[in-house]
């Protein structure tokens, strides 16, 4: 995949503008994944919530063959932007242990509220896999 970077932008941190993916290969298109375990339990705080939804994206992923490298797209919903900020070095730890490094090109939106009221972040990923 071809990272797009204008040279004369100033490099985004965490996230890339765009990416180009070319050739034959597979569309992998998960759900939005929340921050609720495989019990349906949720962690009280941001941070953990976002490192529970990654980890269930990467477990998706690895079942279609792929991993964060393949990921093209990420769209977050968070509910509360005070809470994002603040969890931000949790998030960063998290992302570091899932994604790697790895940045994709990201959309962020702060919303009122999600399907179930106890989540706090809904994470959607759109993935490209290569042919080998």
């Amino acid at each position: 995949m071809q990272i797009l970077q204008p040279a004369e932008w100033k490099k985004p941190r965490g996230f890339s503008h765009g990416v180009v993916a070319e050739g034959p290969g597979r569309w992998v298109v998960l759900a939005g994944q929340t921050g609720g375990d495989e019990t349906g339990n949720y962690a009280p705080d941001m941070a953990a919530q976002v490192a529970t939804a990654l980890k269930r994206i990467i477990k998706l992923l690895g079942e279609a063959g792929a991993g964060p490298e393949h990921i093209v797209r990420l769209t977050w919903y968070l509910t509360s932007r005070s809470e994002y900020e603040a969890a931000g070095a949790g998030i960063g730890a998290a992302w570091k242990e899932t994604l790697g490094r790895n940045f994709p090109p990201s959309t962020l939106l702060y919303i009122g509220g999600l399907v179930d009221e106890r989540a706090k972040v809904e994470i959607e990923v759109t993935a490209f896999v290569p042919n080998a």
